[in-house]
């Protein structure tokens, strides 16, 4: 599957409940949004496996890939078309070998350390932040800012989404860094027309 990082729309519950979950997706692809994560860190699997299946629906024929966040169990009964996991949602390898070899598999990087210990072979793409603190994950680690999105996505070996309170002035900022692109959760969940607002993001080129 053709990977585009350009612009990575994370959902939010709670910023998506204005126009609900599936309109604001559908609303944010025709914008321009390239790649959708399904995040929602309270819902129960069985809650989210639906509406993965939903989602995974609508997009069809977009060429817009669904990936789900943390939940492998989900990804794989909703037959998304990948899976994002953070530092401590399990092991690489485990998630490759139950996703298949084609499945999109994203890994979140804080630190050069983490990236020392990368399972690069497994891996599709890394997502790199947070660049500036945000609301919308509570647990994040410090922000890297540009200059510390920089050497990480420098030293990656793999392509990279810069997330964390960015919008779309930042869209230069985070290309000169040297990322392929940026995810966005309020930029575009919040907005009052999330069409509009995914529209108002300058493209990247996609990584082939």
């Amino acid at each position: 599957m053709r990977l585009d990082l350009s612009l990575y729309l994370v959902t939010d519950p709670e910023l998506c409940a204005a126009h609900g979950m599936e309109q604001t997706v559908l609303a944010a692809v025709r914008g321009g949004v390239s790649i959708v994560q399904l995040r929602d860190k309270h819902a129960s699997d069985a809650e989210l496996v639906p509406l993965a299946r939903r989602l995974k629906s609508a997009l069809a024929g977009s060429g817009v890939p669904l990936i789900i966040n943390d939940r492998l169990e989900v990804a794989l009964a909703s037959q998304a078309d990948g899976l994002h996991i953070g530092q401590d949602d399990g092991e690489v390898a485990d998630a490759r070998a139950a996703l298949g070899p084609h499945a999109l598999l994203g890994l979140s990087v804080q630190t050069h350390e983490q990236l020392a210990r990368l399972d690069a072979e497994r891996l599709d793409y890394l997502g790199l932040g947070p660049v500036f603190a945000t609301p919308t994950k509570r647990d994040h680690a410090a922000p890297l800012g540009f200059d510390g999105l920089a050497e990480l996505a420098a030293a990656s070996p793999l392509p990279t989404v810069a997330i964390g309170g960015l919008t779309a002035e930042h869209v230069e900022a985070v290309r000169l860094a040297g990322a392929n692109g940026l995810a966005v959760v309020s930029a575009i969940c919040a907005a009052p027309d999330p069409q509009a607002a995914a529209r108002a993001f300058p493209r990247f080129g996609a990584v082939r």
